[in-house]
């Protein structure tokens, strides 16, 4: 795959769109205590110094929050701001906020722009108070990234510690090591090498996906498994104004037997994704056969996570009940996601789709 910037006589613009988090942070000189959100758009770009000769960089400082404190309704209208600015001629834009959900919002913008043009997402794991932050560095590999040809078509990424990674399989991995950033399932699309970008894995284009209906995203609980837990938690999901469920069960997709007729109740009243709570591997289908295990639980009604995570599951499953309220159709949409996304395999298992 091609690692070259994109040829033009003038640098490629890119917009920078700023959320806050720890690339945006700083003490308030009147006050002590920790850092928080206090840089603005401007400010952040101008941290990496002259970028002139990788690109024509305009800042937008769309928020400026903890990244815990982002929404699903914020980031869908960041996904049309950043459709409208790519339809203005911009050819890539870098999204940077707060580290702690990045393999969320990353995931979601991924379902949700449209456009082949690059859309990266970065931040920092050390403020810009500490011995060595990362922030700067990490945006100037994201501006290499947003103007490289080889991004093109690739959907959102997320450039962390000189990797690139796909939305859809990074994860974050540790508290505040700057290497926190890893996809299990993957590994990385590539990494910047001596100021260039180099692409040496590639991805299937997602299925399109409309918009959510006005009103937002459709809540869905998450609830992971764990040693000893009953069917007390399942059991009020139906009752707190959900429309659907994700369940992290243990290993390759297990669960208490104990709770079994629970989960097939709730399956029969709204959809059930089954996740793992390992946090990578592949669902399985069909190897155990004890009360509980996965083909147990699938054959009560549940839907398969495949190799997605619960975090990503839930973002899915969210995005698709926004826009389809029959159950039964919701399982065939999310089957064919989970098939569009996969990084490989049987080709008798990837159904029909149109690309990006």
């Amino acid at each position: 795959m091609s690692d070259q910037p994109i040829p033009s006589a003038n640098p490629a613009k890119v917009v920078v769109f700023s959320l806050g988090g720890t690339i945006a942070s700083t003490k308030e000189p009147s006050k002590s205590g920790g850092v928080s959100p206090q840089l603005n758009a401007v400010d952040i770009v101008a941290s990496v110094g002259d970028q002139s000769a990788v690109a024509n960089v305009e800042g937008v400082s769309f928020l400026r929050v903890p990244s815990g404190d982002l929404t699903s309704e914020d980031m869908v209208a960041l996904a049309k701001e950043i459709e409208r600015t790519f339809e203005a001629g911009t050819e890539g834009v870098v999204v940077t906020q707060g580290t702690d959900t990045i393999e969320e919002t990353a995931f979601l913008l991924d379902l949700l722009v449209r456009s082949p043009r690059p859309v990266v997402v970065t931040g920092a794991m050390r403020n810009p108070t500490a011995a060595g932050p990362d922030g700067p560095a990490n945006l100037l590999a994201a501006l290499r990234v947003a103007t490289s040809r080889g991004a093109s078509g690739l959907g959102t990424l997320v450039v962390m510690n000189d990797q690139i990674h796909a939305a859809r399989f990074v994860r974050k991995t540790n508290t505040s090591n700057p290497g926190a950033f890893e996809s299990p399932n993957n590994g990385p699309l590539g990494w910047i090498v001596e100021d260039r970008p180099r692409f040496v894995v590639s991805v299937p284009a997602l299925m399109p996906i409309g918009q959510p209906r006005p009103g937002g995203l459709a809540p869905v609980a998450l609830v992971r498994l764990a040693l000893g837990d009953d069917d007390r938690v399942i059991r009020h999901v139906a009752t707190l104004g959900f429309r659907g469920a994700v369940v992290e069960g243990f290993g390759g997709g297990h669960v208490p037997a104990r709770i079994v007729d629970s989960l097939e109740a709730l399956a029969s009243v709204m959809p059930v994704v089954l996740a793992s709570r390992t946090g990578s591997g592949e669902l399985l289908r069909e190897t155990y056969g004890f009360p509980g295990s996965e083909r147990d639980v699938l054959n009560r009604g549940l839907i398969s996570a495949g190799w997605l995570d619960g975090l990503k599951s839930k973002i899915l499953l969210s995005l698709i009940l926004s826009e389809e309220p029959v159950v039964a159709a919701v399982r065939d949409r999310f089957d064919a996601f989970i098939a569009s996304m996969a990084p490989g395999g049987d080709s008798n298992d990837q159904p029909d789709r149109t690309r990006r």
